[in-house]
């Protein structure tokens, strides 16, 4: 891919989060205190600090972010909690301000578009799926994010997870490996890439016991 083609693409990926992130905050809008501090299925992180982080990775550029991780020693889950820290606000209200104030960015620490575009799709159904909220992103907001994880390790072991699996899509294009399938709809595969056991029952085929096990080991 040439640079023009490359300035296109993120320009329509950093679009399309631009649409999620705005379908997510008003989601949040509607929810009660109980509710942001509902349990995500993001580790020990409750709603409010999945917002927090979504704040803070729209915030930080290549400098900044590598300032932090100096900073933290490069660790991960030291910079991740600081960061969280600097955005949570004093109220979920305030909490969500900040997060409806990078609705629009396109800052990154890299190039690496897809999965900036990733952060959002999978920290929002961490938060959708254990509150009950229904809304899935289009199917065009989560098949480059699909093909990202299926290739490479970035922020999560995605490429790792489905090693040797065939991975196939049944509500779009979305088609990765070969071995074992695994099928579903690309949002239950992207989110099985991404960790997210709550998934795998949204998820047949043969592969998926492996799948499984893999998600399952420390």
């Amino acid at each position: 891919m040439n640079r023009r083609d490359k300035a296109t693409t993120d320009a329509h990926l950093w679009a399309i989060a631009r649409t999620e992130r705005a379908a997510l905050a008003d989601d949040l809008a509607a929810l009660t205190p109980e509710q942001w501090r509902h349990a995500s299925l993001c580790g020990d992180w409750d709603v409010e600090d999945v917002v927090a982080h979504l704040t803070a990775a729209a915030s930080l550029n290549q400098g900044q972010w590598l300032r932090s991780m100096i900073g933290a020693r490069f660790r991960p889950d030291v910079h991740n909690a600081r960061r969280l820290a600097e955005h949570r606000g004093r109220t979920p209200e305030e909490t969500l301000e900040r997060f409806r104030a990078v609705i629009a960015s396109t800052t990154a620490p890299s190039g690496h578009t897809p999965a900036y575009l990733g952060e959002v799709v999978v920290h929002a159904q961490d938060i959708r799926r254990p509150l009950g909220l229904t809304r899935t992103p289009s199917v065009d907001a989560l098949t480059p994010v699909a093909e990202f994880f299926a290739r490479r390790d970035f922020a999560v072991n995605s490429r790792r997870h489905v090693a040797g699996l065939g991975l196939r899509a049944d509500d779009g294009a979305f088609r990765s490996g070969s071995g074992p399938a695994v099928t579903g709809s690309t949002l239950a595969l992207v989110m099985a890439m991404a960790g997210r056991a709550a998934y795998l029952d949204d998820l047949a085929g043969p592969g998926v016991p492996t799948l499984s096990e893999r998600l399952a080991a420390p």
